[in-house]
Parts: structure tokens; C-alpha cells; sequence
């Protein structure tokens, strides 16, 4: 595993990580040489560097890859930080291979071929595994089994040293780092969703849904205002249903540290074409609203300065 660093007079830019059997970085960070807000997006599913031997694994890896990605999103990211001058955090690993979203323990071990935990313990550390999109996805609904073959101990370790320790490592300090120079720092965990589905007489579903972990990874007025900012826009926007958020919510929003976090799951129709595969003329929208977004964010995280920091009374 491998880090790379590169400062510049634009900034800095940071490749780490490395995806098992390809020659690149399982991640990039670029910060600004000064951003404007104490924001950092960060982009985990959006990874489409496949390695050979995933793709030959997979029962059908075109519509497996489609299903698992979200699709594109990370494009969304790259033109929104670059005009609002947020930290950006990309993932290049496909979920395929290992979910950021999950617990290094979330395992399916039945997937797994060699040495196993014993005895295996079911808990709430892998009921993600247990549905069939846990750390490696197993199955998917409508679908089925994913791999033609088992995955071997030594492949899932490579994974989790390779792409998700450094992933999770380098959001931690850069947030940290943002933190301490602003006072608070924002999280933005983009991701995209595919249509939701009418119920119970629903006639407009959400194209946005707000996750917050049920109140526990942000406060309170940074997700009211990200609410309200897009219902005037003219968004159904949900809060919490039906994604409230997983690991990257439950490992960095830290509100007590002055670290808060968002998910933003957007719905793919507002950004891909018909197919949901490219990117579509409204893409273009979606970035100067979420860059908008962004920016009205980030002013309130700067003037919350000291507020829910509790770091010098735990000292």
C-alpha cells in the first residue's frame, strides 16, 4: 500500500491505498490550497477501476457493476467541489470489491474461502452481510448470487488493507484537519439511488433523501437547512427513509468534536439519461444546485464555531 502526495500552488493532491492486482490508488483527495468552507465531499461508490480477474468472477458483470455503482455520481462530485472549492474524497475501488459503506467486519463468511472467525457470531456488526450487501456484495435482489466462486481469505484482507483501512484513515485526518481550522467541519457522503418506488398512494416519490443517522451524526439546523434549501428548489426531499446513513456516518460525524456528517443519496434520473448508464444535459443542474447547496452549508458550518465542541472540557 502505497501513499503519494503532491502539493501545489491550486492545492493538494493525495493517491493512496491500491486496488489488489491493478497498478493504481484505491482513492484521491484533493484539497485546495485554501477552500472557502469547512465542507469535504466524499464519493465511496462511485470506483469503476476494475481489476481483470472481478470482472471474469462475476456471473454477469455488466449488470452487476451497473446495479452496485453509483453510477457516475462521482463525476457529480469531481464539478462541485471544483466550484466551491470543498475538499473532495473519491473512491476509484468499485463497490463490487469491497463496500466503504460497510464495517471491516460486516463479512459474509459463507462467501469466504479459508480461515473464518470461530465460532461465527451473527450480530448487528454484519446484518448488511447477512442480506447479501455486506463489506463484499453477495447478492442482489431480483438477481441473485453475484460471483461464480468463492472469494479466499488472503483476497478480502488485501481489500480491506488496500482500500478500506487508507480510505477511512485519510477521511478521518482530513476532516480533522478542516476542523481544527475552521472550528467545525461538514461531511458530504455523496451517493446516488436508483427511482424509488410509489407506496401507500405516495404520487411524488423523493429524488433527494437526507440521511443523519436519526439525528446522531449532524445538527440539527445543518440538515433542516439542507431541507429546506432543496424544497425551494422544487425537490421532494426525505429525511432518513429510506437511507439514513451507514458506516461512514457511524465512524466520522462526531458532533461532540465539532465534525458533522450528511448522506445525500440523489435520485440517478435527475443526472443520467433514460438507460441511467451517462451522464444527461441535466447533469449541468444538479451540479449548480448542489454547489449552491455546498456553499449555504458551509457558511452556517464556519458560524458554528464552538458550538457542540466539548474537546477542551474532555481535556
Amino acid at each position: 500500500m502505497t501513499t503519494s502526495k503532491r502539493e501545489s500552488v491550486g492545492g493538494r493532491m493525495e493517491r493512496g491505498g491500491a486496488i489488489p492486482s491493478l497498478d493504481c490508488p484505491s482513492f484521491t483527495l484533493k484539497a485546495p490550497a485554501t477552500s472557502p468552507v469547512p465542507v469535504v465531499i466524499a464519493v465511496p461508490h462511485g470506483g469503476r477501476d476494475y481489476p481483470e480477474h472481478v470482472l471474469r468472477a462475476m456471473r454477469d458483470p455488466e449488470f452487476s457493476s451497473l446495479r452496485l455503482e453509483d453510477r457516475l455520481i462521482d463525476e457529480i462530485g469531481v464539478e462541485v467541489a471544483k466550484l466551491t472549492g470543498a475538499v473532495l474524497l473519491e473512491a476509484h475501488a468499485p463497490r463490487a470489491m469491497l463496500d466503504l459503506n460497510r464495517s471491516r467486519d460486516d463479512v459474509d463468511w459463507g462467501m469466504i474461502k479459508g480461515a473464518k472467525p470461530h465460532p461465527i457470531r451473527h450480530s448487528q456488526a454484519n446484518r448488511r452481510a447477512r442480506s447479501g450487501l455486506g463489506l463484499v456484495p453477495r447478492r442482489l435482489p431480483g438477481f441473485g448470487e453475484i460471483w461464480r466462486q468463492s472469494l479466499t481469505r488472503e483476497e478480502l484482507d488485501a481489500r480491506i488493507e488496500g482500500i478500506h483501512q487508507p480510505y477511512h484513515a485519510a477521511l478521518g485526518r482530513e476532516l480533522a484537519r478542516v476542523r481544527d481550522q475552521w472550528g467545525q467541519a461538514l461531511l458530504l457522503d455523496l451517493h446516488s439511488m436508483p427511482p424509488l418506488k410509489p407506496s401507500n398512494g405516495e404520487s411524488q416519490m423523493p429524488k433527494f433523501v437526507l440521511g443523519d443517522r436519526f439525528g446522531t451524526s449532524c445538527d440539527a439546523s445543518l440538515v433542516n437547512h439542507a431541507y429546506r434549501f432543496l424544497e425551494e428548489k422544487g425537490q421532494v426531499v426525505s429525511h432518513n427513509r429510506p437511507y439514513a446513513g451507514g458506516y461512514v456516518l457511524d465512524t466520522h460525524g462526531a458532533v461532540q468534536n465539532g465534525i458533522h456528517a450528511i448522506q445525500i443519496e440523489v435520485c440517478r434520473s435527475t443526472y443520467l439519461d433514460a438507460c441511467q448508464e451517462q451522464l444527461s444535459p441535466k447533469a449541468r443542474t444538479l451540479v449548480k444546485m448542489l454547489a449552491g447547496l455546498v456553499q449555504d452549508l458551509g457558511a452556517m458550518t464556519a458560524r458554528m464555531m464552538g458550538r457542540g465542541d466539548l474537546r477542551n472540557a474532555a481535556e
